[in-house]
């Protein structure tokens, strides 16, 4: 094959690839914080911690309780998602008409809170998780070499975020949802419970957070940083993408990880920045972000 630039294929696929890798975890987090922000309209930086959270959960049912990864991947979720109804319902309910920043600096210091208890118990040095056996090895793609599991994550985001993404805007419980965030007192009228959806709607997009953690717990050593950095990264994707808008937070995702990926290829220095960049580029030319509508 072929060199571009000089650069070797194997390397550019390679670069590429992890790019696609850490774009599916983008594009999973930040639907997440999309459907919290567009449907809810919280910004949810504690997201990052759930994420965090999610991986722990794994970790931790199958240290303690001998539960492994497939079941991990449904129960880690759920008990994600439990915690975040419970934050919604002590805590976020009580902010709802008030100005973003109260829910922003909330959910703040819920991160600290959450990293801070994990640190205490677990430290900071990373807590293996070993890839499951159905994923184990990888196979020979003649210019590379493909892990089986890297392969699985990239599917089951790409599954997670566009069946998200139909039933938000191609069912009838979609509609109902995005009716609630315009006028709920009128979709109140019809008899549907919206406290209800609003609190399962924010348990939804957090246990989106919990799933990430999860995938990311084989790759990444489980450690309470671990969505420390990662989050601010999501946030400037769901900026680019638009403020709420579900397709823009999956297609920006995975953009933005391909991009990363390249720039590491060719201007390696700039690949930690990139992603600021565009993000600053973007609110020059459309505020709005790629999808958003204007105000």
């Amino acid at each position: 094959m072929f060199e571009l630039l000089g650069v070797p294929p194997q390397v550019l696929l390679g670069q590429l690839l992890l790019g696609l890798i850490n774009g599916s975890f983008y594009a999973v987090l930040s639907l997440g914080l999309a459907v919290i922000f567009g449907l809810l309209n919280i910004i949810n930086f504690a997201h990052g911690a759930l994420y965090m959270a999610g991986a722990f959960a794994a970790w931790m049912l199958l240290h303690y309780l001998g539960i492994g990864y497939w079941p991990a991947l449904i129960l880690a979720p759920l008990i994600v998602g439990a915690f975040g109804i419970v934050l919604e319902r002590t805590m976020l309910s009580r902010l709802y008409h008030l100005d973003h920043l109260y829910g922003l600096l909330l959910t703040f210091g819920l991160a600290l809170i959450i990293q801070g208890l994990f640190r205490n118990y677990y430290g900071i040095s990373g807590l293996p998780y070993q890839i499951p056996d159905l994923l184990s090895g990888g196979h020979n793609l003649g210019f590379m070499f493909l892990p089986n599991y890297r392969a699985w994550v990239v599917a089951a985001s790409v599954l997670v975020c566009f069946g998200t993404w139909f039933m938000i805007e191609k069912t009838r419980l979609g509609a109902y949802l995005r009716a609630a965030t315009e006028n709920p007192i009128l979709v109140g009228a019809f008899g549907v419970n919206v406290p209800l959806m609003i609190m399962l709607t924010y348990g939804f997009g957090v246990a989106l957070a919990g799933f990430a953690g999860v995938l990311a717990a084989p790759i990444y050593s489980v450690n309470p940083t671990m969505g420390e950095q990662l989050i601010i990264v999501v946030f400037a994707v769901v900026v680019i993408g638009g403020m709420g808008s579900i397709m823009g937070a999956i297609v920006t995702g995975y953009m933005l990880g391909l991009i990363e990926g390249l720039t590491r290829v060719f201007y390696p220095e700039g690949s930690a920045v990139v992603i600021f960049v565009i993000m600053a580029i973007v609110l020059m030319i459309k505020p709005e972000g790629l999808f958003g509508r204007p105000a």
